[in-house]
């Protein structure tokens, strides 16, 4: 995997984590500028925070104001599965 499909996929998960935190924050989100286009950085990530600083600038429009969202404190991703049940195929 190169590092730009890294950041990419850690991005992408950052931004679903922050999908979520806007819905039971949604103050947080009435902060954010209408047409603006939100950077998700991370607290000590300087590589990634890098990353998505040049990405960002690349495809922001001229009507795009850039917020940078920084991620302070991040708990380890933990599965929502109280239950399972296995079944093997005869």
């Amino acid at each position: 995997m190169t590092e730009k499909t890294r950041f990419a996929e850690k991005n992408l998960q950052l931004v679903r984590e922050f999908d979520r935190y806007i819905q039971e924050h949604p103050d947080f989100a009435e902060k954010i500028p209408d047409n603006a286009l939100v950077v998700m950085n991370i607290e000590g990530d300087e590589e990634f925070n890098h990353w998505a600083k040049n990405t960002a600038q690349g495809v922001a429009e001229a009507d795009n104001q850039i917020v940078y969202v920084n991620i302070i404190d991040l708990k380890p991703v933990r599965s929502r599965i109280t239950k399972l049940d296995l079944r093997m195929a005869a």
